[in-house]
This record gives structure tokens, sequence and C-alpha cells, in this order.
């Protein structure tokens, strides 16, 4: 049974920037079901936290939809693509905000399962909130808590059974140093690590490392820069 934490009735959004502002959704995957011409599809990729898949049954829509995206410079950050009008093409708890008029033959069902947790349904005006599961743990400390027992109280985890999402970088620094990516680091389905983006492949200390603070969330990265190490 899905239980819904959040449902609240708000005005109809018209432009895509209202629309993300009033989801409370701040970066990741939106998807905009039935997407038509793409003007509105386009206007959800304003903010660059964000990436922005539209759906469409009509190939024909797809394709004035990916003419209207590319004039305006945004295609990659936002493509469009055809679906059958039932399924959404996603693996589940992957999307951030799903926008639509009129769901169609997609059922609220559907939508919930591609969502991740915390992430926001915005249908007709309408913004539903999927709820964080009890059984999902959170790691807010480097021994999982702030009694450092590095014991997670989750019964979901278990050996990984495909991919969410990829973050760069795509290589990392020598092994024979201290390793590329430290320090991991989750709650409210934010992972928080800091990566060396030093020089790849040197275990030479002559080569400075280069530190970023890195938030993922959703199918989106953002790093910031919070120190250097000298040589």
């Amino acid at each position: 049974m899905i239980c819904l934490s959040a449902f609240q009735v708000l005005g109809q959004a018209e432009t895509g920037r209202e629309i993300v502002d009033a989801s409370g959704i701040q970066g990741g995957l939106i998807v905009h079901i039935h997407c038509g011409d793409g003007s509105l599809t386009a206007s959800l990729a304003e903010d660059k936290s964000f990436l922005v898949q539209g759906l469409d049954m009509s190939a024909s829509n797809v394709e004035r939809a990916r003419r209207s995206v590319r004039s305006l410079g945004r295609y990659g950050r936002v493509t469009v693509n055809t679906f059958d009008g039932a399924h959404l093409p996603y693996v589940g708890n992957l999307v951030n905000l799903v926008v639509a008029d009129d769901l169609g033959d997609v059922s609220m069902g559907e939508v919930l399962r591609v969502l991740a947790p915390l992430g926001v349904a915005y249908i007709n005006g309408k913004k539903t909130v999927k709820p964080w599961p009890e059984e999902i743990d959170e790691w807010t400390h480097y021994l999982h808590g702030p009694d450092n027992n590095a014991v997670a109280q989750d019964t979901v985890v278990g050996p990984p059974a495909h991919i969410q999402w990829v973050a760069p970088p795509k290589w990392s620094r020598h092994h024979e140093s201290r390793p590329g990516t430290f320090g991991a680091v989750s709650s409210q389905g934010r992972l928080f690590y800091v990566q060396d983006e030093g020089p790849i492949g040197i275990v030479d200390k002559r080569f400075p490392d280069d530190f970023s603070l890195v938030t993922v969330h959703g199918s989106q990265n953002h790093s910031e820069l919070i120190s250097r190490e000298a040589a």
C-alpha cells in the first residue's frame, strides 16, 4: 500500500519556472508526460540543476518538440522521446519531479513507482509528495550516526541490481594513494562526498590534490570547491 505524505491543491502554474518553484524540488530529473510541442518541457530546464525529459505518444509531437528544444539551445539537458502512454521508461525511485496536465492512461501508482522518495508529482496543479520509506535508513555521519556504531538500520539494502545514475569523474586518482572518493554521507535523498579531482593515474605527491565537496541528488550532481591541499 502506498501512503502519500502530502497532497496539496495549488493554483495552476503556467511556466516551467512556476511549476519547479511550486514543487520545491531543487535539482535532479524532471519528466514531463504528454509534452506536446515541448515549450513547457524546455521551460522546465531554465535552472541548470535539472535534467528534463519530455514524453509523448505522438511521433510527430516528439519531432516538433525536439525542434523547439534545439532552437532554444537546450537539447542535451532536455530530451524528448515517445512512450506507450501507460508505462514510464525508468527504473524505480529515479525521478525527482513528474509534471503533467493529464496522466491519461498512466496510473498514479506508476508515477509513484518512478519517483524517488520525497519526489513530487505535479499533476494538473496538484502536488503530491512521495514519502520517505521507513525501511530506508540514512547515513548522516562518517560511521553512520553520532554514536559511531557503523550499523545502518536499513532493511532494503542488498546486492546491486542495476545502475541508478552515474556521476563524474569517470576515472579516479591512482589506487595507491588516498581513494579519490571518500567521506560519503547521505540524508533526505542527497549524497555528499569529498572528491579528489587532481591529475588522474598519478600517485606522485608532487602533483597536488584538488578537493571538491560534491552533492548528488537525483540524476544531477553539483560540485563546490572547498579546499586545496599543497603538494
